[in-house]
């Protein structure tokens, strides 16, 4: 724990210098200048204390309510443009300033006003969080919040805050000039904070951000993705050895093995509820004692799984024959995904040889108390986890990681490490898009029918990042399918456009208006839609032959 209130630190400071402090930077130079030198102080402690308070408590309540993440943005903008009336209109200045009278004793003043613009910025910098935030959101949603969560958020939000202080400092000091001014200054500013509370509400900050190179993202990466750092933001969610697998017994092995400087999480959990097994007869953990093993979960539509399998069976190919072992448990995310026969055709299409299984009800996915497609867990000889890896990347970390746990059990020399080359997005992507109404976020256009054949118009302009149907759709909770002339848009910004599909059809592709191609879907998987060496911004149409499912946009 200790390792990460530094961190959290400097991933909150990390982050006030990324594109995401555009939007809100005029409301802090605005809010600064206008007002006593307590006003800083009044704006900081605001965005303190809902960037730390509304995480830990409203993150659960939107969890509770199923209401989306975006709504908290528009709370936030609403806020904005509260505190830009009171900067123009004086009376509203004293109602809104009035409940926040006992924090001064002063009669008056402008420190409930500061704290209220800060509170707004709280609710609106959320979302430019990284991995260190994410752990406290989740552990949020999942009810496992505790002193750890909330000192990791705290600590975060004041990294975050810190140069905000700095800003409005200055613009403060700046304001002194015009104190012959002071009621312009006022509602310039207000008139500032106003536009950009609106730009905000209206999500034309994000084409903004995209427009700046992200700078820090090198730094980002290294202070908040590096193999420590995650390891104990896996520990804070609740995986440390204690909490998530229980303790083995001792074998024969274990003097050699333990002195790998490696953690040992416990026990691995044995391989519940499987259905079928693909490549192999039915396996136990306790079957697979003397070898390494690498519980791989996964799922055959999900690029991020189909991005890391060119790494697993390089390794599969260079050690099984020495003690290493993959299992895929194949825990699936859409319904089709749970056909024995879908799955058997994908193991075979990607050219899967290690044993694959089936874990339809999620009984193995709950036994590792799992998140994450895909995620890596490397188990010794004895049994015992010693490396967790979730999501994309750090490959050379883990087959390090492999070849030590292999030499400590008497492998004997291996062959030279052959890495397979790193594909894993670096850059800022369109987000993972999905296209039924149970999870459709970013949706512009005619209001949804649910579970009902409905005809639908797209809409004049299509925002960035988001999508839009027009023709006759029938949309599920987690697909949507296709009726007379169905299409469907989205406006991204990737080299790479996947989308998952069903049934069988035809889909014509264009992209800016010019016809790029046509898709044939012959059953439910993933299909490339778009691929390029180069990073562009786009706009998609997708034109679709009647009874063709859709189910997600995914990028790279």
């Amino acid at each position: 724990m200790a390792i990460l209130i530094p961190i959290a630190f400097a991933a909150g400071l990390i982050t006030a210098f990324t594109p995401c402090i555009l939007p809100v930077l005029p409301i802090v130079l605005a809010g600064g200048a206008e007002g006593s030198r307590r006003r800083p102080y009044a704006i900081v402690a605001g965005l303190v204390t809902t960037f730390t308070l509304f995480t830990l408590a409203g993150a659960w309540i939107f969890h509770e309510l199923h209401i989306r993440a975006k709504y908290q943005i528009q709370i936030g903008a609403a806020m904005l443009l509260l505190v830009a009336l009171t900067l123009i209109v004086p009376k509203a200045a004293e109602l809104v300033e009035r409940p926040f009278l006992f924090l001064t004793r002063r009669r008056g003043g402008d420190f409930g006003g500061g704290f209220f613009l800060g509170a707004s910025l709280g609710l609106v910098f959320v979302p430019c969080a990284g991995p260190v935030f994410a752990v406290v959101s989740v552990n949020v949603g999942t009810h496992r919040a505790g002193f750890d969560t909330f000192l990791i958020a705290l600590v975060y939000a004041i990294g975050a805050a810190v140069p905000m202080l700095v800003l409005a400092q200055g613009s403060r000091r700046a304001a002194t000039a015009f104190r012959a001014h002071a009621q312009t200054v006022r509602i310039a500013a207000g008139v500032v904070m106003a536009a950009a509370a609106v730009v905000i509400s209206a999500h034309w900050a994000e084409s903004l951000q995209r427009k700046v190179p992200g700078y820090v993202a090198s730094i980002q990466r290294a202070i908040e993705g590096n193999h420590a750092v995650r390891k104990q933001l896996a520990h804070v969610q609740g995986r440390s050895a204690g909490q998530h697998f229980a303790r083995a017994q001792g074998t024969a092995l274990a003097s050699r093995v333990l002195k790998v400087p490696l953690r040992d999480y416990g026990a691995a959990p044995n391989f519940r509820g499987i259905s079928h097994w693909l490549n192999t007869k039915a396996l136990s953990i306790s079957d697979l004692r003397g070898h390494v093993v690498l519980v791989d979960f996964w799922t055959y539509s999900c690029i991020n799984c189909l991005r890391t399998l060119p790494h697993l069976e390089q390794w599969y190919r260079a050690y099984h024959t020495r003690g290493f072992e993959i299992v895929g448990v194949h825990t699936p995310e859409f319904a089709f995904e749970h056909d024995y026969g879908n799955v058997r055709s994908a193991v075979s299409r990607l050219g899967v040889r290690y044993p694959v299984a089936l874990d339809n009800d999620y009984s193995t996915w709950n036994a590792y108390q799992n998140q994450y497609w895909p995620a890596e867990y490397l188990v010794d000889q004895r049994g015992e986890v010693r490396h967790l890896n979730f999501g994309e990347g750090d490959y050379g970390t883990t087959e390090k990681d492999i070849r030590l746990l292999l030499s400590a059990g008497g492998s004997g020399s291996l062959p030279r490490s052959k890495q397979e080359p790193n594909l894993t997005p670096t850059a800022i992507l369109t987000p993972e898009s999905y296209l039924g109404y149970s999870r459709l976020d970013r949706y512009s256009g005619s209001r949804i029918a649910p579970d009902t054949p409905h005809m639908y118009t797209f809409p004049r302009s299509l925002l960035d990042d988001h999508l839009a149907y027009a023709g006759t759709w029938t949309v599920h909770g987690e697909r949507i399918v296709a009726g007379t002339n169905a299409r469907l848009r989205l406006r991204f910004h990737a080299h790479d456009v996947y989308i998952v599909l069903g049934g069988q059809g035809e889909v014509k592709v264009s992209l800016d208006g010019r016809p790029a191609g046509e898709i044939h879907v012959t059953g439910d998987r993933l299909y490339t839609v778009v691929s390029s060496k180069q990073l562009r911004s786009a706009l998609l149409e997708l034109a679709f032959t009647p009874g063709v499912n859709a189910y997600s946009f995914t990028f790279g």
